[in-house]
């Protein structure tokens, strides 16, 4: 545990780009940064816009002027990353949300659950590892990106392809392309 001194010092040193104190401050911060994460993210995104904080946060340290500040940048970086993951997120327009909804209500949960089955199933197997591993398994966009050795952005883009697939069995190929024939339009 650090004292308020000893974070900042340790502020101070990664303000001049020392890489060590730059490590140092962001695992000093991270506990309070998945805290503040935890209260203003879908909890799906709590690691994504923590990890991705914690990036800007190294990249961007050399420019804070004031040492008391940082606390303060630092909740206002996670609470930016939130709401771009949220946006991210909600890409699709609400009527088509609505219409998906309406779709997959119709069906008995049972054939859900063997369409779902089989949009699995069609996916290539790059696909399929990437949702397995985050949806079932329930590991973060980093942990994937370790166990696979691929870069964060890599996973992130794999898994909403993934999705996509699924969505795009899910619906059925007419629904899909009407979907975005509409979406172009507007």
């Amino acid at each position: 545990m650090t004292t308020a001194n000893d974070r900042s010092n340790l502020i101070l040193a990664a303000q001049t780009g020392d890489p060590i104190a730059i490590e140092q401050l962001l695992v000093v911060c991270q506990s309070d940064a998945l805290r503040y994460a935890y209260r203003h993210c879908h909890a799906s995104d709590i690691d994504d816009a923590v990890q991705e904080s914690l990036i800007v946060v190294s990249r961007k340290i050399t420019g804070l002027r004031v040492v008391a500040a940082f606390s303060s940048w630092l909740f206002v970086v996670i609470k930016r990353e939130c709401r771009k993951l949220e946006r991210m997120m909600t890409k699709h327009t609400a009527l088509d949300d609505e219409i998906v909804e309406r779709h997959l209500m119709n069906k008995r949960d049972e054939s859900l659950r063997i369409d779902l089955a089989r949009a699995l199933e069609s996916l290539p197997a790059h696909y399929l590892e990437v949702i397995l591993l985050r949806d079932f398994e329930e590991l973060t966009i980093a942990e994937i990106g370790d166990r696979l050795g691929e870069p964060p952005g890599a996973v992130k883009s794999r898994l909403h392809r993934a999705r996509e697939l699924v969505r795009e069995y899910l619906l059925g190929p007419n629904h899909c392309s009407a979907t975005r024939r509409t979406a172009a339009r507007r």
